[in-house]
């Protein structure tokens, strides 16, 4: 990953001398755009004849209560990550949030399928290495489309491959059935999370005169907004509920 970023220097278009084009092109932030157009022409073009299919074959198939059920499963597998990702950010109350979700959840919870650390209290909150990295003040870099990932950013892509190493579940050993499971695991992710976007995907395409600059734009104040509010949280460590005499 970090070759193919690397890789991008040689393809990035000079910036326009014209101010207003200028202007546009440092808030796009996009100067591999025409190569990310192409890769989100591909990506759509997966998506409409393999990707769209097997969501919406997974969605009629799937009853919405067991396709949350499936989402809380892999939203607790992914705990650890966040959990880490809040230590790196220097943001205790937030780690503390996680493990103790992960905790419940894992046990009580059945894995994720119940997420009763919700009924406790503890709600579920994103963070990643991206974010965990934007918190340090490191810039995002020119924005990328990633062919079937999807949007990013040489921030977001090195951050990939950090969450990468930091879940547990891809240091599993051979046997037991636990290599098979965190396959399962990962590819149920995956279509469950096609399953949850596919509309909102499809409004997209049908409504946006430029689907690409829209997907763009949303990603980006989105991952702002993301890391901002990480910045922004200076809770004390001890829950609301925990209250000392």
């Amino acid at each position: 990953m970090m070759l193919g970023l690397l890789g991008l220097a040689s393809c990035a278009a000079p910036p326009p001398t014209d101010p207003d084009a200028l202007a546009e092109y440092k808030e796009a932030n996009d100067r591999y755009e025409k190569l990310n157009r192409k890769a989100f022409g591909l990506t759509m073009w997966a998506n409409k004849y393999t990707l769209r299919p097997v969501a919406k074959a997974y969605i009629w198939a799937v009853p919405r209560p067991l396709r949350n059920a499936f989402g809380g499963l892999y939203q607790t597998m992914n705990e650890p990550v966040v959990f880490f990702n809040d230590v790196g950010a220097g943001r205790p109350r937030r780690a503390g949030d996680a493990f103790v979700r992960w905790c419940i959840n894992m046990t009580v919870g059945i894995g994720g399928l119940i997420d009763v650390a919700n009924y406790a209290g503890y709600k579920h909150h994103d963070n990643d290495a991206g974010l965990t990295l934007a918190t340090w003040g490191v810039p995002s870099g020119p924005y990328l489309f990633l062919p079937v990932l999807g949007p990013s950013s040489f921030r977001d892509g090195v951050g990939y491959g950090i969450d990468v190493g930091l879940s547990p579940w891809n240091y599993v050993p051979r046997g037991y059935g636990l290599l098979t499971f965190n396959w399962a695991y990962n590819i149920m992710g995956t279509i469950n999370g096609m399953a949850t976007n596919v509309d909102a995907l499809d409004q997209v395409m049908k409504d946006s005169l430029d689907p690409y600059a829209t997907i763009r734009s949303a990603y980006q104040q989105q991952r702002k907004a993301m890391a901002e509010a990480i910045k922004n949280d200076h809770r004390a460590t001890v829950p609301d509920w925990y209250h000392t005499k």
